[in-house]
């Protein structure tokens, strides 16, 4: 087998598509095909199924895919050995929490493309636990995701955490009194929250099955500014980061409730392969910035 058929493998796997794998390239989408084939052939087993659109790997395939993808970047990092005064550059496949996106993401990108003018970032957006198996099946370098601050990784994913997002109840305005609530209070309003994967939403169950309550939902929608927009007009609770609060729209419609058993927190975390290489500078730029965004976030609430 040849490094470029390695090579075409990955590319084929991560766009779904052997004409797109063709264009990254630079070949023709029949020469992307005889490296695949061929490939398939030294290895003596099928790694692709071509019955399915997107294209997609094999379940062996998947596994052969992560372990080009390690080739892939110890390659990578010997060019980048012996290119040591060239700009960075390439692509930087990156996955995003939506509320992580909200709050830090444009300014972030602008700060890597400053410092990194030539590298370009392909940014995805999904569920915390989403992002972290893409991240371990090659198809993310990095993830920035919202899990529990006390979680450990595998010993193949880099993790930093890079500050804390406090989450808040919120009511429509009036509808509650200005007391503390405990969660078996709270019960009969029912919740307005994300679909299952949201890590917010976790927490929240985490919490009523510790308290022997289960949850009342309401309704289940995608969004921070609709769950804001439908709990304003009375259709229950809802959960919503501190930050996006602040700037919403639909503020001054809503009430933060005091719950006493309930002190939603959660951990934000730059995960990332440790075989970056080079590309590991533009990550640090990435996680300062979103770092201070945090940080003028808190500092916002607290003044």
């Amino acid at each position: 087998m040849k490094f470029d058929e390695v090579e075409a493998f990955v590319a084929v796997v991560r766009a779904q598509s052997l004409s797109q794998a063709a264009d990254t390239l630079g070949l023709t989408q029949p020469a992307v095909t005889r490296r695949v084939q061929n490939f398939e052939e030294a290895l003596g087993v099928e790694l692709l199924d071509r019955n399915t659109k997107p294209l997609r790997a094999t379940p062996m395939g998947l596994a052969v895919y992560r372990q080009c993808c390690e080739i892939v970047r110890e390659v990578d990092a010997l060019r980048d050995l012996v290119a040591t005064d060239a700009p960075l550059a390439g692509t930087l496949r990156i996955g995003v929490a939506q509320t992580v996106a909200d709050v830090a993401l444009v300014d972030a990108l602008g700060e890597v493309k400053h410092t990194h003018p030539a590298l370009q970032m392909r940014v995805s957006t999904g569920w915390g636990a989403q992002l972290l198996q893409q991240l371990q099946d090659g198809m993310l370098d990095a993830a920035v995701a919202l899990m529990p601050g006390n979680r450990s990784f595998a010993e193949s994913i880099g993790s930093q955490a890079l500050g804390a997002l406090k989450l808040a109840v919120v009511a429509r305005k009036g509808s509650m009194k200005r007391r503390p609530y405990s969660l078996a209070e709270c019960e009969p309003y029912g919740w307005v929250l994300n679909p299952d994967g949201c890590g917010f939403r976790a927490g929240l169950q985490h919490a009523l099955a510790a308290n022997g309550l289960a949850l009342k939902l309401n309704l289940e929608t995608f969004g921070t500014d609709l769950q804001l927009a439908l709990v304003a007009q009375g259709a229950g609770l809802g959960l919503v980061p501190v930050p996006l609060l602040r700037t919403s729209q639909h503020t001054a419609a809503l009430d933060v409730v005091n719950v006493s058993d309930f002190r939603p927190e959660i951990a934000v975390w730059m995960l990332h392969s440790r075989t970056l290489g080079k590309l590991q500078q533009a990550l640090a730029v990435l996680s300062a910035s979103i770092a201070s965004s945090f940080d003028t976030a808190r500092a916002a609430r607290a003044a």
